[in-house]
């Protein structure tokens, strides 16, 4: 069997550090917001390469955390896409707000900046875009038409742990970006976790108010705050696993080399990095219109796989209310149909990968 995700391979790699960073975390008697979170929220803004980092209880509640900081809610119009993880938009309905849906590039499936620019109207107040699948969105050209519009940008980092454009974090190229540590992601937790992080002082303080009650320092709440924090646990366990990304991210770069190498011939549509980007690799994801038989092949093969969105948030039930019709987003929906994770992550070998490749090609019907 050749799984998508192995969680026990990653604490396999690391135990000893992971078990010492737990038995640390036991025997000092902090276990919220103590001085494992601390530290960690310092070395990770100091990986992306941001002025603070503010850790909360999830991915989810990063993206929550950073909206409040910013005053966006009720009647508030966020630009973001739906070929997403519904916690995006989940996010933004906790915050009062309305999410307004862009289609995507057809060539890197991220928000289509040539569409975004008339997708804003008169109750916009924030654009979302996601580095969906570890693949930077050009940030540059986006967050000039933010600026010249008075915009707040809140990028949905969630999958993009060591994404870049010309060299600098994704993490670090908005007003806000805002990461999740589920065990999946390139860094994860044993557990659910998130942080935001800003090169903002005063945004960085009033995100840390509004993750405690919008406590400043005392039982007082300064501002209607909610309850986000990061475990003690979870942030010395992300602590050894930080110290690691760097080699786990070249691995899963070395990974999806090899997966391009192997498919390039074949008929999948492979994934087209972001110009002057550098891809994290959260996932490998190619399109086949032929996605019912390779998932067959797949699994009489023993080899799981994902399928990262089956189903884009315009369209689902909980969100007929916002007037979209099937048509609307036709990249959107035309991708939802053809992608694939094919599995990436530190426990492969290269001869799984060529199994997964080989296996691929097989399924696709003759002459396709």
């Amino acid at each position: 069997m050749i799984k998508a995700f192995d969680p026990c391979h990653e604490y396999e790699q690391h135990a000893r550090e992971i078990d010492a960073a737990i038995g640390r975390v036991l025997h000092s008697g902090h276990v919220i917001l103590g001085p494992e979170v601390e530290a960690f929220e310092r070395e990770f803004a100091a990986f992306v390469g941001a002025g603070q980092a503010v850790g909360v209880k999830s991915g989810t509640d990063a993206l929550l955390v950073a909206l409040r900081a910013l005053e966006i809610g009720p009647q508030d119009e966020v630009i973001t896409v739906a070929n997403t993880a519904v916690p995006t938009v989940a996010a933004i309905r906790a915050a009062g707000a309305v999410p307004r849906f862009v289609d995507v590039d057809p060539q890197t499936l991220l928000i289509d900046l040539d569409q975004l620019e008339s997708s804003i109207g008169p109750a916009t107040k924030c654009i979302m875009p996601v580095h969906l699948y570890g693949n930077p969105v050009d940030m540059q050209p986006l967050m000039h038409m933010a600026r010249a519009r008075g915009l707040a940008v809140i990028a949905d980092c969630a999958q993009a742990h060591g994404a870049r454009i010309d060299g600098r974090h994704v993490g670090t190229m908005a007003d806000i970006g805002c990461f999740s540590f589920y065990p999946t992601k390139n860094l994860g937790a044993f557990g659910d976790a998130g942080i935001c992080t800003t090169n903002d002082a005063r945004l960085a303080a009033q995100m840390r108010r509004i993750r405690m009650y919008g406590f400043d320092g005392d039982r007082i709440a300064h501002c209607e705050g909610i309850c986000s924090r990061l475990d003690e646990l979870q942030a010395a366990i992300l602590r050894v696993k930080l110290a690691h990304l760097e080699e786990a991210l070249g691995v899963r770069q070395r990974l999806a080399a090899e997966y391009s190498r192997l498919l390039a011939n074949s008929d999948f549509v492979l994934p087209v990095t972001t110009k002057r980007g550098t891809h994290a690799f959260h996932q490998f994801v190619v399109r086949t219109a032929f996605r019912e038989a390779v998932v067959d092949e797949l699994q009489r093969a023993g080899i799981a796989y994902g399928i990262h969105y089956p189903t884009p948030v315009h369209l689902m039930p909980a969100y007929d209310w916002l007037g979209y019709e099937r048509g609307d987003l036709p990249v959107t929906e035309s991708a939802a149909q053809q992608v694939l994770s094919l599995p990436l992550h530190g426990g492969l070998s290269g001869s799984d990968v060529a199994r997964v490749a080989g296996t691929l090609i097989s399924a696709l019907p003759v002459g396709a």
